[in-house]
C-alpha cells in the first residue's frame, strides 16, 4: 500500500474535497462497465477480449483470435446514448496501426427504458484523419462570439448520429462494425 499523500492547499486557497469510492463520478463507473460490454460483444463474435484495467497504456481492451495468432488493440471510449458528442481526446489523433481501433460505446443510464446500447467501431487511422481535419476546421473558425478559438486545447470531440462533423464525416457507417475488428483478425 502507498502512505498518503499529503495534502496541499487549492491554489485559490478555498479546501479540497477528498473524493471517496462513495463519491465516484458516474462516469467513471459508465466507463469501466462499457470495457466490458465491448469485451461482451467481441466474446459473442468468438474472439478472446481482455479488459486491461488501466495496465496498458492506449489499450483498454486486448482482442485475439481463438488460435491466439493475430491480436488488436481497442480503445474505449463511452457516451450516453441521446447525446450529441463523445470526447475522445488528443490521441485519437494518432495513427496507431492497422490494429488499432477506437469503440464508441453508448451505454444507457440504467432503468433509463428508452435508449439501446450503441456501438461505432472506428479504424484508428480514419479516427485520427477525420478528428484531425475536424478540430483543424473547428480551430479555424471564429467561435459563437467571433473570438479566436484556442488551437491548444487538448479536448476532442466527435458529433455522434444524426448529427456529422462540420467538414461532412460522420459515424453512421461504423455503427455496429464489429467485422471490421472480426476481418482484421481472420486467419
Amino acid at each position: 500500500m502507498q502512505p498518503a499523500r499529503p495534502k496541499r492547499p487549492a491554489a485559490d486557497g478555498q479546501k479540497r474535497k477528498v473524493a471517496s469510492m462513495d463519491d465516484r463520478h458516474d462516469k467513471g463507473y459508465r466507463g469501466d462497465a462499457a470495457q466490458f460490454f465491448v469485451a461482451g460483444e467481441l466474446c459473442r463474435r468468438k474472439l478472446v477480449a481482455v479488459v486491461t484495467l488501466g495496465n496498458c497504456p492506449n489499450t483498454d481492451i486486448l482482442v485475439s483470435n481463438a488460435e491466439g495468432t493475430r491480436f488488436c488493440h481497442v480503445q474505449v471510449k463511452t457516451f450516453v446514448p441521446g447525446n450529441r458528442t463523445v470526447s475522445v481526446g488528443m490521441k485519437s489523433q494518432k495513427e496507431f496501426g492497422p490494429s488499432f481501433f477506437w469503440i464508441l460505446a453508448g451505454i444507457p443510464v440504467p432503468d433509463s427504458g428508452s435508449r439501446d446500447f450503441e456501438y461505432y467501431v472506428v479504424p484508428s487511422s480514419e479516427m485520427a484523419r477525420a478528428v484531425t481535419a475536424s478540430f483543424d476546421l473547428w480551430a479555424s473558425r471564429p467561435g459563437a462570439k467571433g473570438q479566436q478559438r484556442d488551437a491548444s486545447t487538448t479536448v476532442r470531440t466527435i458529433q455522434l448520429p444524426p448529427r456529422a462533423e462540420p467538414n461532412g464525416w460522420s459515424l453512421e457507417p461504423y455503427r455496429a462494425g464489429w467485422d471490421r475488428i472480426v476481418s482484421a483478425l481472420a486467419t
